[in-house]
């Protein structure tokens, strides 16, 4: 391999810059490619615990990410008529120094640590990749062709960079039963500093109202065990199966989901892991959602994307570029820690969408007794660090 080896990276959200911020200090040359053309904003709530603050604070990063810190402070369960049903702290989620920070901000603190040493080319993608012997052939959207000694997805549950290379989209998602969709809507929907949910049998509403943020965000899922025939860039159609879906007049979902359909960052998809059974192949491997997707439900996809980008680089480093020992070695050390945040689904699944109103009554039971709360804190283990 090269002396300063150029490996592509495709996906700027999360796992991306990261990546990129890591290969830089290894002397290697990532340049990354987006598909949207800007960073993307909004979302839901992220979590950075555990390995990846310490990694964050490696980075220079991490008081900006505490000035944009959600101050999210309570779970909240209510009934039809908004009365307080039951609810648990949030602190109960997070250790001490861990970070919950909105997805959008994530994203841009990460990239402006990024975008100096880094060469960001946004509105592309890749359209087709060859592999080499001893390199990478691709062919971007543009009509553009370069060649890589590595190319990385970084490009989130539905990576093209998988599908190409990898493992085809239809071998490589796990439907868990339920879709959900999130958006921005004004922040009197909802209540400071809380999380306020309400539940009907197999489905929640609900809004996000950070205490770092002028707006809110409305969150809705619906169990469904079939996989809906919506693709999940037809925007137009989501929005009308979500309306379906969501067609009572209780609480306030009928406000919430005018809002939510006007908003131009509407985002919706079904809860979908990804399980591989290998995340590389030749010079080609996958990094955060595009190689292991734990789904939202998890709490651990971003500070999995950050302790699998950090990991990667440190891998490629210590084997002097040999990516066939680095891969190996980065899938050997990260595996045990996605199946872990994988198998914790369940329980977030049955705390926050109840399936029948016998299972809603049950769930507000445990948390009052706390019962929830100690499972709930259990979820995800994060990998141990090691040098870069």
């Amino acid at each position: 391999m090269a002396h300063d080896p150029r490996i592509l990276i495709s996906g700027a959200s999360i796992a991306g810059p990261t990546l990129a911020y890591w290969l830089v200090r290894n002397g290697f040359r990532p340049t990354v490619v987006e598909r949207s053309p800007a960073l993307r904003p909004g979302g839901n709530g992220v979590d950075i615990r555990g390995s990846s603050v310490r990694i964050a604070e490696r980075m220079g990063v991490l008081p900006a990410l505490r000035e944009r810190a959600t101050d999210i402070r309570e779970l909240t369960f209510v009934d039809a008529a908004d009365r307080r049903v039951a609810g648990m702290s949030t602190r109960i989620f997070n250790a001490d120094g861990d970070i919950e920070i909105m997805r959008g901000d994530l994203a841009q603190v990460l990239y402006e640590a990024t975008a100096d040493d880094v060469e960001f080319t946004f509105g592309d993608s890749i359209a087709a990749i060859t592999q080499r012997p001893d390199a990478v052939e691709v062919t971007f959207d543009s009509g553009e062709q370069a060649e890589f000694d590595l190319v990385i997805g970084a490009d989130g549950l539905h990576s093209r960079t998988r599908n190409l290379a990898v493992t085809p989209e239809a071998d490589a998602l796990h439907h868990l039963g339920v879709y959900f969709a999130t958006a921005r809507v004004d922040a009197g929907l909802g209540r400071p500093h809380a999380v306020t949910l309400y539940n009907t049998p197999g489905k929640v509403a609900g809004v996000y109202r950070s205490g770092a943020h002028d707006g809110a965000t409305a969150f809705f899922a619906f169990r469904e065990a079939r996989v809906l025939d919506v693709d999940h860039r037809d925007e137009n159609a989501q929005k009308a199966l979500l309306s379906t879906y969501f067609d009572d007049r209780a609480w306030q979902v009928p406000a919430l989901l005018e809002q939510a359909t006007a908003d131009d960052g509407f985002y919706f998809d079904a809860v979908s892991q990804v399980r591989l059974p290998a995340w590389s192949s030749g010079r080609v491997a996958l990094v955060g959602d595009a190689g292991y997707c734990a789904t939202l439900l998890s709490g651990a996809g971003a500070a999995l994307a950050i302790e699998g980008a950090h990991l990667l680089a440190t891998e490629l480093a210590a084997a002097g570029g040999d990516h066939r020992i680095a891969f190996h070695r980065y899938e050997q050390a990260l595996r045990p820690t996605v199946l872990r945040a994988q198998r914790s689904v369940r329980t977030s699944s049955s705390m926050l969408i109840p399936a029948t109103g016998g299972h809603i009554w049950l769930r507000n039971q445990l948390t009052r007794l706390m019962v929830l709360q100690t499972l709930a804190s259990r979820v995800y283990r994060p990998v141990a660090v090691r040098a870069a």
